[in-house]
Formats: C-alpha cells, sequence, structure tokens
C-alpha cells in the first residue's frame, strides 16, 4: 500500500518523464534494445524507436527512401569551380579588366580592395566527358571518368561569406553556434543499421577546418546524435582500448556497474543525456572490437588499395596548404575507410579536407590539392557501383562557398594570383543515393559572379537531401526552447529534377 500511495503522488511529468515508468522506460528499453541489452519481448512497443528527449522518433520514413547512407566529401576552405567545374570563357576573355563600379557597390568581400580589382582568368584547360558531355578542367582527370553518374550543380548561392558562417549552414542550415548538423539530423530521424559502429563518423585530413567540432555538434539533440570524430593515428577513438592488466570480464563488470547507477539517476531526474551516456558506454564497449577491425585495410586486395591511392608518392610539386602531415594519405585512406563503413551500417561518413583556401599561388596550390582528392574520390565511386552500393549511397562533394572571378590584390600578397570567397554562385556536385547522374543544372552568368538559372539555396539542398533519404524536411523536426526546429529552418525546397 505504502509503495502505491508513494507511486499515486508522481506528478503526470514525473510519469513521462522517469524511466522507472511510463515514456522513459520506454524511450530507455528502445535504446538498450538497439544495443542488444534488452529483447524486443522485454521492451515491447517501444521496439523502433529513439528516444530524442522531450518526444519519439519512430525509425521510419516518410516515404519511400532511394539513399540509405552518406559519404558527405567536405572541401572545407572552397575551391575554385571557376577552375574546376564552370569554365568561364568570358572570364578569360576578359582578364585584368574592372568591374563596373556599380557591381561593386553594396558587396562585401573577405579581403579583396574595391578599387583596385580585376578579373582573373583561369589558364585551365577544359574537356568534356562521359556521354553527357560534362566540363572538367584538366586538375580532374580522375573524377572527369565519372560524369555520367554525378550531377553537377553550378548555382549554389548563400549569403555567408567568411568561412566558419559558410561552413555552419552548410552543415546546419543555418550560420548560428548550437544547431545540429545534417549527420545528427539523419541519424535522429532514421537511426543507423550498424550495431557496433557510431552512426556519424568524422574522418579528418589537412588542417583542419575552420569550423572545428561545431561542424559535427548535435547541438540541442541528444548528444548520441553528434558526429564521432575517428583519429588518423594510433586508436581511432581516444581512450577505446583497455588499460594493460584490465581483462574484458573486468570492464563489463564496471560498466554494468555504472550502467545500473545512471540507470537510478535517469530514473530520478528523466535527464535524455542519461539515457545517452548509457548509449554511448556499451557503444563503446562493442567498437573496442569492431573498430581495429574497421580500420585493419590489410584484407583488402593490392588493386582496390592502389586504386584508392593508398601508400602512393608524395607529389612532386606539393605545396601549400594541403601539403600537410601526408594529408594525401590520410585522404585517400579515409575514402577506403568510407566505403568499409557504408558496408558496415554508419548511416553519416563525413570526411573532411581542408586545403582550399587559396587567396595566392592559386595555379600551383590546386593543382597539388586536386591531385591529393581526384584519384581517391574517384576511385570511392567506382568501387561503390561496382559493389552495388552506389545506388544507396548518397555521395556529396561540397564547399562552404566558391572562390571569386576577381583576382585578389590585398596587401602583402602578390597581386592576383588567388581568389577571394565568393558565395554569389558556386558549384556542388552529387552522386547516387536516387540521384540523376549525368546531368548539369543551373548556371551561373558568363564570368561566374552570379546565378544564371535555376538558383539553389543551401537549404534547398538540404530538402532534397533529406528528400532522397525518405524524410519529408518539413515534418523532421524537434522542439527546443519552444519552438520546432528543422535542417532547413524556415525555408527549403525539394528540387524534383535531382531525383531519378
Amino acid at each position: 500500500m505504502q509503495s502505491f500511495e508513494r507511486w499515486i503522488e508522481h506528478s503526470r511529468r514525473d510519469f513521462l518523464t522517469s524511466s522507472a515508468s511510463g515514456l522513459g522506460m520506454a524511450a530507455l528499453g528502445s535504446m538498450l534494445t538497439a544495443d542488444g541489452l534488452l529483447s524486443p519481448a522485454v521492451a515491447g512497443e517501444t521496439q523502433g524507436t529513439i528516444a530524442t528527449g522531450d518526444h519519439f522518433v519512430r525509425q521510419m520514413h516518410h516515404f519511400a527512401p532511394k539513399a540509405k547512407n552518406c559519404i558527405f566529401l567536405f572541401q572545407a576552405g572552397a575551391p575554385s569551380h571557376l577552375d574546376l567545374f564552370d569554365p568561364k570563357p568570358k572570364l578569360n576573355e576578359l582578364n585584368g579588366q574592372p568591374l563596373p563600379a556599380e557591381m561593386l557597390e553594396k558587396v562585401r568581400f573577405a579581403f579583396i580592395k574595391k578599387e583596385s580589382a580585376v578579373l582573373l582568368g583561369s589558364p585551365r584547360r577544359w574537356s568534356r566527358h562521359g556521354e553527357c558531355g560534362m566540363d572538367f578542367s584538366d586538375f580532374l582527370p580522375h573524377l572527369a571518368t565519372c560524369a555520367d553518374d554525378l550531377l553537377m550543380i553550378r548555382s549554389l548561392h548563400s549569403e555567408q561569406f567568411n568561412h566558419h558562417p559558410g561552413q555552419l549552414l552548410l552543415s546546419c542550415g543555418r550560420a548560428t553556434f548550437g544547431l545540429p548538423t545534417m549527420g545528427s539530423w539523419l541519424t535522429y530521424g532514421l537511426g543507423t543499421e550498424s550495431q557496433n559502429l557510431p552512426g556519424y563518423v568524422v574522418l579528418t585530413s589537412g588542417r583542419g577546418s575552420s569550423g572545428g567540432a561545431s561542424l559535427w555538434s548535435s547541438g540541442f539533440l541528444p548528444s548520441h546524435y553528434a558526429g564521432v570524430l575517428f583519429r588518423n593515428q594510433g586508436e581511432p577513438v581516444l581512450n577505446l582500448t583497455n588499460p594493460a592488466g584490465i581483462p574484458v570480464e573486468v570492464q563489463r563488470r564496471g560498466l554494468d556497474s555504472l550502467k545500473a547507477l545512471n540507470e537510478n539517476r535517469l530514473a530520478a531526474t528523466g535527464d535524455p543525456e542519461i539515457a545517452s551516456r548509457i548509449a554511448s558506454y556499451e557503444l563503446a564497449f562493442r567498437m573496442q572490437s569492431a573498430a581495429p577491425e574497421l580500420i585493419d585495410l590489410s584484407g583488402e586486395s593490392a588493386a582496390t588499395q592502389e586504386a584508392y591511392g593508398i601508400g602512393r608518392a608524395q607529389h612532386p610539386e606539393a605545396t601549400g596548404r594541403g601539403n600537410v602531415a601526408e594529408a594525401h594519405l590520410t585522404f585517400s585512406r579515409n575514402c577506403l575507410l568510407a566505403r568499409r563503413m557504408v558496408e558496415r551500417g554508419v548511416r553519416f561518413v563525413n570526411i573532411i579536407y581542408e586545403a582550399w583556401d587559396q587567396h595566392s599561388n592559386l595555379d600551383g596550390d590546386l593543382k597539388y590539392n586536386s591531385w591529393v582528392v581526384d584519384q581517391p574520390v574517384a576511385a570511392l565511386l567506382k568501387d561503390l557501383k561496382q559493389r552495388g552500393l552506389l545506388d544507396s549511397t548518397l555521395v556529396v562533394w561540397g564547399a562552404e562557398f566558391g572562390r571569386t572571378p576577381l583576382g585578389e590584390n590585398r596587401a602583402g600578397r602578390d597581386a592576383n594570383t588567388g581568389r577571394d570567397h565568393h558565395p554569389f554562385a558556386f558549384t556542388l556536385w552529387m552522386a547516387g543515393g536516387g540521384v540523376k547522374g549525368g546531368q548539369v543544372y543551373g548556371s551561373s552568368d558568363e564570368i561566374g559572379w552570379g546565378v544564371a538559372s535555376d538558383p539553389v539555396h543551401i537549404n534547398d539542398f538540404h530538402a532534397t537531401m533529406l528528400h532522397l533519404f525518405g524524410l519529408d524536411h518539413l515534418k523532421l523536426t524537434h522542439r527546443f526552447q519552444g519552438r520546432d526546429f528543422r535542417l532547413t529552418d524556415v525555408a527549403g525546397k525539394v528540387i524534383d529534377r535531382w531525383i531519378a
């Protein structure tokens, strides 16, 4: 009787949030079931749900999906689309000439001095590839062989002209701290098919992006939706292995005791971060065997490793921002690891290569950076296709903005040997995952200054990406501080012409 009276005194809020009763127990049951720690019979009706704090999201789609996994090739620093993907003969014709003053009147640049800025043509040689006749510069010979699988979007635009805000916009849908990133939204909506690896993994090479960890944050979503950064040397995740002399049985008993304490605290507070902590500890325990197997490439054939450029010699003209800590080898390895992760059910893999901020020495640095990524990215696309994975894996190449058709002329730099930040028109490409390849969508004007046709905002890209995963961007929401948030904020439209 006493226990019943104690229970009846619980408020409705206590009942809904407590892990010892009601919805809180349903949430915990769901996560422990997914972790293999609770049988479906015990978990009951919570099977197929994931906890998201104040409510639940069913691990189901709003409509039939075309994509299951995503590999996002984040080219941080912003490569020059005018020298890689979007040829401009008119720009070459006007090389060295200024723009009309009225075009520059209300434009902000990161570094360019308007009064002496002139147009900078491209020395690149262009050719058409594939049955679709898609243009590529001579810096991307390997990727050009994949032309018929690519959707080349030449009409991206945004309102952010500096790196960190632009990277936040591309990653989170708004240039604001504290928001979930693309990978967090996807794992929040769909969960993950991997039992022993995180649903959202981040791989880096090069200098490191301006945005840092804010580019793989879970924001206001529970922390188990954040990206897990894998290191390039040693343990893929710090402190993953046991200290010497600690057997697995002892570790398991310790984790069981810690789990019991956390469950008691969750019952008392209903704090969803405690549920995230339980799930994270259990995932880390399983990763102790799964992660070493993942990063061991010895089972990959010599031909596969050679195709990705694993072990390739350094470029004889290695130069500039991209020549950091053997980034060419790390990027090659990361591309192969991404394919292995997709095979193992990881939902979202973010490969970040920061090297593209060419304010000077554009020709030399761009040549090297393109060499670093060209072969591995083409190998990834072909490998996924050969294994039957490309149809269900969305591969995206993108950056926070493009580069100006004007040469940079800031003090202290060799004038007109580089390009400044340019958000008014730039290029992003996609492949696989239900995308209609072999097409160019949209265009920039004849000098690459602004969008000429079919403008695409970052929020439109996000809306269409979620659509490919069977998610309606208007319905994938999370209530925080009294407002329903979504990846596309208050904008975004699905672009049907991208979809196969």
